[in-house]
């Protein structure tokens, strides 16, 4: 038997028990994929991640595990891991913001680091991949795999549609607050989006909302047997790919404050940003803090 140091945190949030809970082993070395799938499986959360050393000249090499397989990118693993990895001493003392680069099977994803005047470390990633788009998902599909009606889904801006920076989801915007919180999508109204033609059944609903955020979005999961997530980097990095894309101005910065999982009782804030040159959306970048939980060691 090895033993493997691990800890865990809840990563887009400044209060324990919320947010999205993590597991990193940050001493991977020696486990193979079978093993780390194994691990994963046993902290059931909705990610783990396993850090290696570098094998193309980055800062680390990450791999990424949901309970039943390995994904090439997600947004909390990799800005808990640099939390995690950054409060443990792994990247210095920041007294300087740091960005570090982490290889992953999309990319490589840097990771923005800094200890705020409070102490707090804050983590902000950029996507590994620009914004790609697939299919349109239709909306009285969806609306019934989600149980809503067909007019609480809005087109105005986009249909319900596949996109990615780097992880699949579908996205799709809702009339109002009432119809998020109504949502619903078990393993049988995903598999039947699937039935239907889509994509990927991941599926990532929102609304403008205009309050404290500007944005409120809830994510399912439930054939990767998350059947929500209380906030889901990759989804909404995604989302501000495709609302800088689709806004008229040719260029600028633009800035999202995101809530998701209050509706699981798990409040997350995302911060998101994208960068637009040309009408081309260059770069997207989401960030938050996140808060240490616990530490132990597996034995494997």
């Amino acid at each position: 038997m090895t033993r493997y140091r691990y800890f865990t945190c809840d990563v887009f949030t400044d209060t324990r028990f919320g947010g999205n809970q993590l597991a990193v082993l940050p001493e991977a070395e020696g486990l193979s994929g079978q093993q780390m799938q194994q691990i994963a499986r046993e902290f059931n959360y909705s990610e783990s991640t396993f850090v290696l050393p570098p094998e193309k000249g980055h800062d680390r090499k990450v791999r990424i595990f949901t309970p039943p397989y390995e994904v090439p990118f997600a947004g909390h693993p990799n800005i808990g891991t640099a939390f995690v990895l950054a409060t443990t001493g792994a990247f210095g003392d920041l007294d300087e913001p740091r960005t570090v680069v982490f290889e992953e099977d999309a990319g490589p994803v840097p990771v923005a680091i800094a200890r705020g005047a409070d102490g707090r470390i804050r983590c902000e990633l950029t996507a590994p991949q620009p914004l790609s788009r697939g299919g349109a998902v239709p909306v009285s599909s969806l609306a019934a795999a989600g149980g809503l009606t067909d007019d609480e889904i809005v087109t105005t801006a986009h249909e319900p549609l596949v996109a990615s920076v780097g992880l699949p989801f579908i996205i799709a915007e809702l009339r109002d607050r009432a119809a998020l919180e109504r949502v619903r999508l078990d393993v049988a109204g995903a598999e039947r989006l699937r039935a239907d033609g889509a994509e990927v059944p991941d599926l990532l609903v929102y609304v403008r909302s205009g309050d404290d955020f500007d944005i409120r979005a809830r994510m399912f999961s439930p054939l990767d047997g998350i059947p929500e997530d209380p906030a889901t980097g990759s989804a909404n990095c995604t989302l501000a790919a495709l609302l800088a894309d689709l806004d008229q101005a040719p260029d600028g910065t633009f800035s999202w404050r995101i809530a998701q999982g209050v509706e699981m009782g798990r409040p997350s804030v995302l911060e998101a940003r994208a960068e637009k040159r040309a009408g081309e959306v260059v770069e997207v970048r989401i960030g938050g803090e996140s808060v240490m939980v616990a530490e132990g060691h597996i034995e494997v």
